[in-house]
């Protein structure tokens, strides 16, 4: 996906020679594996069906070049080639592999709103279609083979459901067909207690709540895409998340309800690259319509919010940084006094039944008395606690607590 967008942004910018050129790269980069996989006899009946489509693709980007502009839909038609290449290339394995599989184009069945680049998913009618087109073939005894990530609007046009969105196109899959559980295969082996490349004592978790993976998910454990768990937990059905480079590992199951812990926390999360905005407003205090108005700004220049915290006559809330910040102050100056600070990271720690636990603040911050602490949430959700700092102090604070409160495990739900 990553060299699909470089190709489109090259092609957007005018440069077509250089476009072209990493598209000839994928290709050949597709035929080799594909030539591994399937043998000669097999990869010489697949090499023109696949030559088709990066012939598509080349004419796709030349137009692109021509025009010299690369909007949002059609970033989704060029990034969705990746899905549509290897989900061919896999079916293709897999009946070299004598398994009886079926290739479904996954824009047949993924049915998504227009919000290109990021599309929401329309559960009634994917379910719809996911029951006409991939449940006959589960009853045939075949193997379903639909590449994730991508899907199509009502009126059929290519759409992609954000980075990361495999994992969730699984559990929509999994849920709009009633699977007894979803396998989510990635390289590491489950959830684990922190990112080990921050806390190299980091643990697997072996099983957690479908509320803590959502909550760790957002806050930037990066195993899942923050709505994969959502399916799923419509249908009560348990997610698995298990590594394809070591597969004799039980991983991590997510479940309605996990196990009591005797450990308060499940899990540390970390966001960095965030930006706090703080507006202020003393004249109006909090008047009738302040926060509506504050919203609805952030709404129309399209920046998600993660931590809010008020008080009588200000509001701060954290965003993850990026261009459209200049021009969302300017928009929010005209409510109120505006400013923003950038290089702050999100801590995040989880667990559940943290609002009835007395001392649960006390002992964190305790630990971190040293430490600045830019805004405080907890109280909004039952499962965790949230704190905002500079980023370049977040490594140590994620090691700190990490040492403090996963030094003695519950064997039952850490191994």
């Amino acid at each position: 996906t990553d060299q699909l967008l470089t190709m489109a942004r090259a092609a957007g910018n005018g440069d077509r020679k250089n476009a072209l050129k990493l598209c000839r790269a994928l290709q050949e980069r597709h035929y080799n594996t594909a030539g591994e996989l399937l043998g000669t006899a097999l990869f010489t009946q697949f090499h023109s069906d696949l030559g088709l489509d990066f012939e598509t693709l080349d004419e796709l980007l030349r137009g692109i070049a021509a025009v010299g502009e690369l909007t949002p839909r059609t970033t989704d038609y060029v990034s969705a080639f990746g899905e549509v290449l290897s989900s061919k290339i896999v079916a293709a394995a897999f009946s070299a592999l004598g398994i009886d599989s079926a290739l479904v184009d996954s824009r047949e069945c993924i049915v998504t709103d227009t919000a290109h680049t990021r599309a929401a998913p329309l559960f009634e009618e994917t379910n719809e279609r996911l029951r006409k087109t991939v449940q006959p073939l589960l009853d045939s005894g075949k193997v379903p083979v639909m590449g994730g990530f991508i899907g199509s609007t009502k009126a059929g046009i290519t759409t992609t459901i954000g980075r990361g969105g495999s994992d969730y196109s699984a559990a929509i899959v999994g849920a709009g067909l009633g699977a007894e559980k979803i396998e989510i295969w990635t390289d590491v082996d489950g959830m684990m207690t922190t990112d080990p490349n921050m806390c190299s004592d980091a643990r697997r978790i072996k099983v957690i709540s479908f509320d803590e993976a959502a909550e760790l998910a957002y806050f930037g454990a990066k195993v899942l895409h923050p709505a994969t768990v959502l399916p799923a937990v419509q249908k009560n059905i348990p997610v698995y998340v298990l590594n394809s480079r070591n597969p004799s590992c039980e991983g991590t199951r997510i479940t309605a309800r996990a196990p009591r812990c005797r450990n308060f926390f499940k899990a540390i999360a970390v966001k960095k690259r965030i930006t706090i905005v703080d507006v202020a407003a003393p004249r109006m205090q909090l008047a009738h319509g302040f926060l509506r108005g504050i919203f609805e700004a952030f709404d129309r220049h399209r920046v998600a919010v993660d931590v809010v915290s008020t008080s009588e006559v200000s509001v701060s809330l954290t965003v993850e940084s990026n261009d459209s910040i200049p021009a969302l102050a300017a928009d929010l100056a005209k409510l109120a006094d505006v400013k923003y600070e950038g290089r702050k990271a999100i801590v995040c720690l989880v667990g559940e039944n943290l609002r009835e636990t007395p001392g649960i603040a006390a002992r964190v911050f305790g630990e971190l008395s040293d430490v600045k602490i830019r805004m405080i949430s907890q109280g909004a959700s039952e499962i965790n606690l949230t704190f905002v700092v500079e980023e370049d102090v977040v490594l140590d604070v994620v090691r700190r607590l990490h040492k403090t409160f996963f030094s003695d495990l519950d064997v039952e739900v850490f191994a």
